[in-house]
């Protein structure tokens, strides 16, 4: 797999509330993105592990195609997802070291949609979204990034170097839905 880019970075500091794009923003180790309402230590789903909460990315394409199914307008803020990529197969990064510019990060999870967010847009999402939901992820190298930055795959070699966790403390990728 080839690398991709970020085409938006989204945010809020609290549950529920609007998401706003931002040019750039600081994704923070053991955190998520800097200003973020799970970086706050909120968020709807706060309550689960940390590293399925810190980071939310999803593919520009998989949003439009989510806008077709449903019959509705949808923007990336509207999934609620932190990072929108183009280029990039997200589910494939499940289990695996992964850059966002030079933010180190690993694929924890694919987020799946929930009626949480069709309460928030008024519209039918989760049929469309079941397989387009994205993927969660947990920051292990901090960086500022900005759109335009490269997604690509990073070896375990890399990750290594770069200071991520090995062994029995390397972290496991959590399989939910099918």
């Amino acid at each position: 797999m080839d690398g991709g880019v970020l085409t938006g970075i989204w945010l809020t500091s609290e549950a529920a509330a609007p998401m706003r794009r931002v040019p750039s923003a600081r994704l923070l180790a053991g955190r998520g993105l800097q200003g973020d309402r799970y970086a706050l230590g909120g968020g709807t789903w706060a309550q689960y592990p940390d590293l399925e909460k810190q980071l939310t990315l999803i593919d520009a394409a998989d949003v439009a195609a989510v806008a077709a199914d449903a019959g509705v307008p949808l923007t990336p803020g509207d999934t609620r997802r932190n990072l929108v990529t183009a280029g990039v197969d997200l589910p494939s990064l499940v289990g695996r070291w992964f850059a966002v510019g030079e933010a180190l990060l690993f694929g924890v999870k694919r987020c799946p949609p929930c009626t949480h967010l069709e309460r928030l847009t008024g519209a039918r999402l989760v049929k469309a979204m079941v397989h387009r939901g994205g993927i969660n992820a947990a920051v292990f190298a901090s960086a500022l990034i900005a759109e335009g930055a490269v997604v690509r795959p990073v070896s375990e070699e890399e990750a290594a170097r770069r200071g991520a966790p090995a062994g029995a403390d390397r972290p496991v990728p959590r399989i939910v839905g099918g």
